[in-house]
Formats: C-alpha cells, structure tokens, sequence
C-alpha cells in the first residue's frame, strides 16, 4: 500500500488558480488539510479491536447525544410509546421504562458505530451515511431498520459553476477531462475519507487526491486548496450560495437514520434479540401508520355485501385489505332493524379527501376521521429478514 503523505496548510493570504473565483467573493476559512491519494484511502477502523462480546448483563442502545438528529430520533421513539427517560442530565447514560434491561448510551454517531464494531454498544439509532463511513463494510454491522423516515439527505460530488467546470455536467465528463494527470490530480476535499475515494476508485478515476479539511468545505473550491468537494447535501442550498454544483452520477450515498446492531450481539448477547424485535415492531407499525386515516362512515343497504360491491367499485375505498363492514341496529316500531351498516376503511392523507367524496357519492353519511397511531402486520416483514440474515 502506498505510504501515507500529511501536509497542513493554515489560512493562505493568497490562493491563485485557475478555479477561483474572484478575489472579491473570495471567503476567508482557516483549514487543516491532510492529503492522501485514491489510491490508498484513510482506515479509521483500522486499530486491532476485539470482537468478543464483553461481559455485561445489559443490552445497550446507542443514540445521537446532540443536533437534529438526536431530537428527532427521541420525537421517533416516544412516538413509538418508548420515551428516554434521563435522571441526570449531565450523564450520558439513560433509559427507556417499557423496556427493561435497556441502557441507552448517549454517543456522537461516529462513536455509536465505533463502538458497535468493538461490541460495546448492541444497537444504535444513527445515519446510513455514518454506518457506511465508519464501519467501512464491517460484515457484524447489520441493518435492522434502513428507513426511519428522518435525517434524509445524500452524501454527493459538487464543482464548481465556473472556470473549466462550467461546462461539466456528470461525473463522465468530469473523469474524461485532460487536465487531470498523475502530476497534476483532481484535488477533492471530503470529510469521507472512505466512501470518497472508494466512490472515485469504483468509477475509474484515477488521478485523484483526497483532503480532510476541518471547515467549510464549500469555500475549499474558492480559495484554491480544492477543485471539488464530496459532502452531506440536503436542500442544496448552501452548495448554490457558494456557487458549487452537483453533477449527474456524482451521488455516493442516499442516507437517512437507521437502527444498526451488532450481528455478534444479536446472536450471542442474552435479551438482544427480544428486544430488538420489540423495538422493530413498534417502530413499523407507527411509520407505516403515519400519513393514513381511518375513515368512518354509514351507508344505507340491504345487506353488507351490497354495500360491499358498492364501496369496492370506488378505487380509493379498497383500505388495505378491503373494506370492514357492520350492521348498524336501531329500534323501529318496537323492533330491531339493521337499515344501515358501518364501513370502516384505512386510507392515506394524500387521497382523503378523494376517498370522502367518493362515499358521499355512493350514499355514505355521517362520515368520522382519525388518524391512525398504529398499524401491526400479522409478522413484520423486516424482522423475518433479520432472522434470515442471522441465519436463525
């Protein structure tokens, strides 16, 4: 393996290159840059870790302890009826009452799939992006849940709009263009010192050194210490206000949060596996609830099966399975009579409204809406797969 070249550069006075922009739009960013080429990427993981599963009676959850993400994972879980509950502030550690035995371990994300690889944390609430970075394809990082429906973004390549790049429209062109040699390499700035250069190496370009810089990677471009950068992009906001660009083939990684756990402990550490399924069966059934609405209402027939073939005729009233339909009983002149029944139908936010008047049209009443907070399959689907990949 090539050896490994660092080179620091702090706040240059002046950067000149053919891809700056203007000296008046010229942003001032102190950066520590560490160099290496594609050829060798960075190991973060690299040290020697012991795998064995360390001898403690606790399963132990690790969460995000600060941003957007931390917030959002407790919104998730407290929705799903498992609050954190933390005594001390000022400690890192917690837990979550429903589900005893369950230490949750507040970490940064980094250290959550670090310490999943070294086996002292079981499972772990973080990003795709960081599971892919930091466990660089560790084969007892398993993926218990790959879409918890926040913290959306995708780890992408952005040039810059100007220069020789104002042309440059896919990740095609870019590798196609001569000015990049074994002398003079595209020069990409990334805090993925994994997934970047692995990125580049899968798609055939060559001459290419990676940095680290800790800073605003978009200004790397505009003081000349970078001609592309590889980062996290959610709106694409900030990459167009310094004027960068993505290009087409340049995303690495779609990523959003997911629950992660150790394959090792899932297999061999005591109450792991209960309360993982636990955990997976709350968490589906509350996403696949969210956006869906019961719809109530009553209908004049003659027998359900009538209402049936009336309601099924209508294509946003099929629910998930069909329809449920009842007798509704009233006492008319002294006896009981079922002139209406109740149907009760599941249907998505997007087509309620549709879905109401498509009732009313068919002689529905009284029409009653809820949102739904749960919705429990007979099996969740990804907790067969889990055993599957288990081989249990």
């Amino acid at each position: 393996m090539p050896a490994m070249r660092t080179v620091f550069l702090q706040s240059p006075s002046v950067s000149v290159s053919p891809f700056s922009t203007p000296a008046s739009n010229r942003v001032s960013v102190k950066f520590s840059v560490s160099c290496f080429s594609v050829a060798s990427p960075v190991t973060l993981l690299n040290e020697t870790v012991d795998k064995r599963p360390s001898e403690r009676a606790e399963v132990r959850l690790g969460l995000p302890s600060k941003g957007r993400m931390a917030t959002d994972t407790l919104d998730l879980l407290k929705d799903c009826q498992l609050s954190v509950r933390q005594i001390n502030p000022r400690q890192y550690v917690a837990e979550i009452p429903q589900i005893p035995n369950l230490e949750v371990w507040y970490q940064r994300p980094t250290d959550i799939v670090k310490k999943l690889v070294s086996g002292d944390l079981d499972l772990g609430i973080v990003g795709l992006d960081i599971v892919n970075e930091y466990g660089q394809g560790d084969e007892d990082l398993i993926l218990v849940h790959e879409a918890l429906d926040y913290g959306d973004c995708r780890l992408s390549l952005a040039v810059p709009k100007y220069g020789i790049f104002e042309s440059i429209t896919s990740l095609k062109e870019l590798a196609q263009m001569p000015q990049w040699t074994s002398e003079r390499p595209l020069r990409v700035a990334t805090g993925f010192t994994y997934l970047g250069p692995k990125f580049m190496k899968e798609n055939g370009l060559k001459h290419v050194v990676f940095s680290t810089a800790d800073g605003a990677l978009e200004a790397a471009p505009a003081m000349g210490i970078a001609d592309a950068i590889v980062d996290l992009v959610s709106s694409g906001t900030t990459l167009k206000e310094n004027n960068l660009k993505e290009i087409d083939g340049g995303v690495i990684l779609e990523s959003q949060a997911v629950l992660v756990a150790s394959k090792r402990s899932l297999i061999q550490r005591k109450g792991v596996l209960d309360i993982t399924h636990e955990m997976l069966e709350r968490l589906e059934a509350h996403l696949r609830a969210a956006g869906q609405f019961t719809v109530t209402a009553n209908m004049r027939g003659n027998s359900a099966e009538e209402v049936a073939e009336r309601v099924l005729s209508q294509p946003s009233l099929s629910g998930l399975q069909g329809p449920t339909i009842s007798p509704v009983f009233c006492k008319r002149d002294g006896r009981v009579a079922a002139d209406y029944y109740a149907l009760v139908i599941c249907v998505p936010k997007k087509a309620l409204y549709k879905s109401v008047q498509q009732l009313r049209a068919i002689g529905g009443s009284g029409v009653l809406v809820s949102p739904l907070t749960y919705i429990f399959d007979e099996e969740t689907p990804r907790w067969r797969q889990l055993l599957s990949n288990l081989g249990l």
